[in-house]
Formats: C-alpha cells, structure tokens, sequence
C-alpha cells in the first residue's frame, strides 16, 4: 500500500485503485460482504493501513466508465504504469465540453481494456493536456501511483518538452528568449489569449525559441516553454512576427485574423503548424530519466507546402 493511503477508509483506497468506479458504488459492494482485509471480511467504515492484504470481488460493472472507442493510436513507450502517445492534430486529449466521446481517453480506454480480463478494469490518467489542433508526445497513466506522482513532478517542473513550429517568414535572430505576459484578449472573446498591455489577468509567460531550418516562405524553429500559458507559443510567435504557418487566428504582431467559430462552448480550429517533439521526464515509479521524440507528420508540413524531410 501507498504510505500516503495508509489510514483511509477502505472505500476510498478502493476507489484509487478502481478509478472507474466510484466511493459511492465501491462502500456499496464493501457493505455487500465482498471485501477482505487480511481474509477477514471489511467493515464499510474500516480503515484500511499499510502492510495490509486488501481484496474485492467484482460484483458490479464501473459506473464511470469511459466510453471505449477503438482508434488508431501510436504508441511511443509502454510498460506497466504508463503509455506515451503521438497525438495526431484534431484529437481531444480528454472528455470537456461537447466533445464528451472520440478523445484520446475514450481510444485508450479501449486499448486498455484489450489488457484485462474485465472491462473498465484500467482507466487512462491523463497527466498534461495538448490543444486539439497540436501534434506530438503525450505521456498517460495507467494507475493511481504513477498518475500522482507525475502530476506532483510536472507541476514542480520536472520534466524537459520542446516543439517544433512552421512560422511565417524568416526570423531575424537564431535563437530568441520571448519574456511576454499573456492574458485574455481584451474586448474580444475571451478563448483568445493576447500579449498586449491590456490583456485582461495577465500572467508571466516566457519561451525561448531557435531556428532550425529556413525555407523560401517559412522557417523551422525549436520553442522551449518555461511556463505553460494557454496558446503560448502561438501568441508569443505572433506577437514578434512570426505566426505559426496555419494559424486561424494569431496574426502577425498580435493581429486577430478572424473571430473564432464555436462547435457549443469549444472554438473550432484548423490544423497548425505546431508539434510537440521532444518529452522527457522521471519514471513515477522506476525513477529513472526518460526522454521521447517524434517528429512532425506529413500534414504538419504541408500547411507550408513543404515535402517532410528525413528528419525534422
């Protein structure tokens, strides 16, 4: 047992280890007699303590299932606490607003029922998010444990990711350290993000980015967050000069293209020229360095009208 679980009641140990069911139907089943501590059977109000042999049987299906969706997913990395995905531009990382099915959860929760004997068994744990219209390397959780403790070590900044971006144009500099405050656009809707002094709860926002490659229209370049505002890279390369190739809406010099179109509460895009290449990070439980990279498909350069090179 996880030492910071230990002294929980039995119910709620249960429902970290069975993330799709719920405390309410979990106490139910422990109040049915299924439960075991050390083979004696639980007490729905037993606390449940490190060293200890907890055990129940399934007699009920999950009642927060993720509805399962068989799609194509490529898998970078897996072993037995985690998977490393290359998302493809358009796909949700995760169930919100109208897009409550085909999320990149729902597709993995199909892939992680094909491992278990009983469905809803394993449930995906998304530990960071990608913008739907954003490529590249996202790393989910297999179980609780492993779940935590990257959600603790990405939110201290454990972990190494870089992008790669198309941008409009050729930079005037190699390598660019961008230190712009970003908050929401200032008397517009508020799902686009801004640089201006006027933006509304702006917040400290810093990226460095380098060129990589310079084409004829358009030029490769490396981003390197050091914070994680939303649409940062997209209004920090706007905002100097140089949007990413596709971009709808961020223009050059912070100009607004057009009014984002909405699909409910969610803005609909297009595919950008934005991939997340690089991820690195310390194995929740092996703790040891990891790092990953893609590199971008072929729609990514096709907003620029470039054939892919060997290596990007």
């Amino acid at each position: 047992m996880e030492p910071y679980l230990s002294g929980v009641r039995i119910d709620s140990y249960l429902a970290k280890q069975l993330r799709n069911y719920t405390p309410w139907r979990l106490h139910r089943m422990v109040t049915e007699g299924v439960a075991r501590v050390d083979d004696f059977p639980a007490d729905p109000n037993q606390r449940v303590f490190r060293n200890q042999r907890v055990s129940l049987k399934l007699i009920e299906p999950p009642d927060k299932l993720l509805e399962p969706i068989d799609l194509p997913l490529e898998i970078v990395y897996e072993d037995p606490w985690l998977i490393v995905v290359d998302k493809p531009a358009g796909l949700v990382a995760h169930p919100v607003g109208d897009f409550q099915d085909g999320t990149l959860s729902n597709a993995l929760q199909h892939y992680l029922d094909q491992q278990t004997r009983y469905k809803g068994t394993l449930r995906p744990g998304v530990v960071h998010r990608l913008d739907r219209m954003t490529s590249g390397l996202i790393v989910t959780a297999k179980e609780h444990l492993s779940h935590r403790l990257l959600s603790i070590d990405f939110q201290h900044g454990k972990l190494a990711k870089s992008y790669v971006a198309l941008v409009e144009g050729s930079p005037h500099f190699e390598q660019k350290l961008i230190e712009l405050p970003i908050g929401q656009r200032p008397g517009g809707n508020s799902v686009l993000m801004s640089a201006r002094p006027d933006a509304k709860n702006s917040r400290p926002a810093k990226t460095k980015v380098r060129v990589i490659e310079r084409f004829p229209r358009h030029s490769l370049i490396e981003c390197i967050l050091f914070t994680g505002r939303n649409h940062q890279i997209r209004v920090h390369l706007s905002d100097i000069g140089y949007p990413v190739a596709g971009d709808e809406y961020y223009g050059p010099h912070g100009m607004i293209r057009k009014s984002p179109r909405f699909e409910g509460d969610e803005p609909i895009e297009e595919r950008h020229a934005l991939h997340a290449a690089s991820l690195g990070f310390f194995h929740p439980i092996l703790r040891e360095w990891m790092q990953f990279h893609t590199n971008p498909p072929a729609d990514f350069w096709a907003l620029a009208g470039i054939d892919p090179p060997l290596r990007a």
